[in-house]
C-alpha cells in the first residue's frame, strides 16, 4: 500500500543520545546536560545515528560534539524517551531518542559546539525538573528514583 502524505508527516524519527554521569567519591551520581542550540532548553546530548558507526558510538560521537565530553559507552540502550522534533523548516515529527549510558572520563576545554551551547552537571532528581521533555522527565525520575542502574 503507498504511503500517503499524512503518513509521511506523521511518522517518527529516531535518534540516539547520551546519558553522561559519573559518581562523586561518596558515590553520589551527577548527570550532564547540553543546552539545545535552537531555544535553551536543557537536554541529553543526541542526534542522527551514522551510516559509518553503530548506535551507541554515533551517541558517543554527539556526546564529544555537544558537551565536549570522552568516555566509556554501553553497548546496549538502557532506554529511550519520545519528543516532538522540531527542524529547521518549522516543521515538527513525533520522535524516539535511544539512550546509551556513558561514563564520563574527560571533560575537554574545547570542543565543536562549546559556543552554541553550556553544559552542566546535574543530580537526576534535579535534572528531571529543569528537562522540559515530559517522557525525559521521566527516564531521569526513574534513574533517581534507582530504577536504572548504570555501571
Amino acid at each position: 500500500m503507498a504511503r500517503t502524505a499524512a503518513d509521511i508527516t506523521t511518522a517518527h524519527c529516531q535518534q540516539v543520545a547520551a546519558l553522561p554521569w559519573r559518581r562523586d567519591s561518596k558515590g553520589a551520581l551527577s548527570v550532564l546536560l547540553v543546552t539545545s542550540r535552537t531555544n535553551a532548553k536543557w537536554m541529553l546530548p543526541k542526534g542522527w545515528p551514522m551510516p559509518d558507526k553503530d548506535d551507541a558510538d554515533a551517541a558517543l560521537q554527539e556526546a564529544k560534539e555537544e558537551a565536549g565530553i570522552d568516555g566509556l559507552v554501553s553497548a546496549a540502550p538502557i532506554g529511550s524517551y519520545h519528543f516532538m522534533k522540531l527542524f529547521d523548516d518549522g516543521s515538527i515529527k513525533p520522535a524516539q531518542a535511544v539512550i546509551y549510558s556513558l561514563r564520563v572520563t574527560q571533560e575537554l576545554a574545547k570542543w565543536t559546539e562549546k559556543d552554541q551551547r553550556q553544559r552542566r552537571w546535574f543530580t537526576p532528581k534535579k535534572a528531571s525538573k529543569v528537562v522540559t521533555e515530559p517522557d525525559l522527565a521521566r527516564f531521569l525520575r526513574n534513574l533517581a528514583g534507582e530504577r536504572i542502574i548504570l555501571t
